[in-house]
């Protein structure tokens, strides 16, 4: 922290006025930047966001409507002047189909106790039926049904990223990440649209011409995440050991900075509380709502995750506007995962991913009711104090300054 010194007292020869003038000059606090930032996210352009996600349908990975989803996202952050826009490009070929009820495209899964979330935690309270969605007809929408119905073959995938540079350090970098594709023949919109459009926005407000920070931040819009993490872990697969590497020699660029930390954005609008008895959930997004941070206690860089963990929770005390932040030690099943036992790595959620998400707390989990339409400004609210707790949490990290 740089401390500023003030003389004692100062002599000035001159009309009241002007002295006035000067004391109060002393006395006014400097501005801070990342309050400023903040205020660039806005509630309308968080939810045109994800409505533009929302045209490609589900973007269900493997299919065109994914490949046109990673078009328009790429678009956006060339729109934004984010610097070195890239595609990673690997492979995925879909396995055998599965029985009913289980993650399309995705390898069988071992049993496991029931009575404990997938993280760890364990369930508490009255728990709901969660799966995904298979059957076309249980969306009424005839045209979404249609934009849905193309199914996943194997194959090229590409996932977009981009990176702000750092102007002291741009040899070390934070990761900004979540996930674009999505499953349930819905739209996706919170998972992971919700997400996603943190990424974008947060991309757009730190690629502006007047924002200078330290360290680079790197925006990541991973695929295949519903297929087990594929793209994530392709990512680290392809570009881990070019960390921290200057290319070409000499010229003081890093394609791949110093991983400091990741930071996962997966569903972030819905926390409307336990299922009542029945099953169902009030409509109303619940006074109490919280912006979930987790870290996983297993992971060989658990201290560190902690400690950004709380960072990130008091960035929220400190510049969210209507949510709070609670950390939790339980993170799983979301692409900050293959990064856990390499870098500090947290993911930010509308809910705790074991012991809530997985009890049923969002009926519209992987559901054609995950749609734009389903949501509230309340809901949309949460999304963007999420996006204002990475906003500032990153910025205080990464040394953001306004020129």
């Amino acid at each position: 922290m740089h401390r500023i010194h003030l003389p004692i007292a100062i002599l000035i020869v001159a009309a009241p006025s002007a002295v006035a003038f000067a004391q109060d000059t002393a006395r006014a606090p400097a501005a801070d930047p990342v309050a400023q930032l903040v205020t660039r996210l806005d509630l309308e352009r968080y939810k045109a966001t994800i409505k533009g996600l929302t045209q490609f349908g589900d973007r269900r990975q493997g299919t065109a409507r994914n490949r046109a989803a990673v078009d328009w996202i790429e678009q956006q952050l060339r729109s934004y002047g984010c610097s070195d826009v890239s595609r990673l490009t690997y492979d995925y070929q879909v396995p055998p189909a599965r029985a009913p009820g289980e993650r399309p495209d995705s390898a069988p899964r071992p049993a496991r106790d029931t009575t404990r979330g997938a993280g760890g935690s364990r369930y508490r309270g009255i728990r709901a039926r969660t799966g995904v969605n298979n059957d076309s007809l249980r969306q009424p929408d005839a045209a979404l049904r249609k934009l849905n119905a193309e199914p996943s073959t194997s194959g090229e995938r590409q996932e977009v990223y981009c990176t702000k540079v750092g102007a002291t350090h741009p040899e070390e970098m934070y990761i900004i990440g979540a996930h674009m594709d999505g499953i349930g023949w819905g739209e996706a919109a919170n998972d992971d649209g919700s997400g996603t459009a943190i990424v974008l926005e947060l991309a757009r407000i730190f690629s502006s011409a007047d924002v200078q920070t330290e360290r680079s931040i790197r925006f990541a819009l991973w695929n295949n995440e519903e297929t087990g993490l594929n793209g994530a872990r392709a990512y680290v697969a392809q570009r881990q050991q070019l960390q921290g590497k200057e290319d070409p020699a000499g010229s003081g660029r890093y394609p791949e900075p110093k991983w400091l930390g990741m930071i996962q954005h997966d569903m972030m609008l819905f926390d409307h509380g336990m299922p009542r008895a029945d099953g169902s959930l009030s409509p109303e997004q619940r006074p109490e709502a919280d912006v979930n941070i987790e870290f996983q206690a297993s992971a060989k860089f658990a201290e560190g995750a902690q400690r950004l963990a709380w960072v990130f929770q008091q960035a929220n005390e400190k510049y969210a506007t209507d949510y709070p932040a609670s950390v939790g030690a339980h993170m799983t099943n979301t692409d900050s995962g293959p990064f856990q036992d390499l870098v500090a790595a947290i993911s930010l959620r509308e809910n705790e991913r074991g012991a809530q998400i997985g009890a049923g707390w969002d009926p519209n989990w992987h559901q054609p009711t995950d749609r734009y339409t389903t949501y509230s400004d309340k809901d949309f609210r949460l999304g963007l104090n999420a996006a204002q707790t990475t906003l500032a949490g990153v910025a205080q990290l990464a040394g953001a300054t306004i020129k």
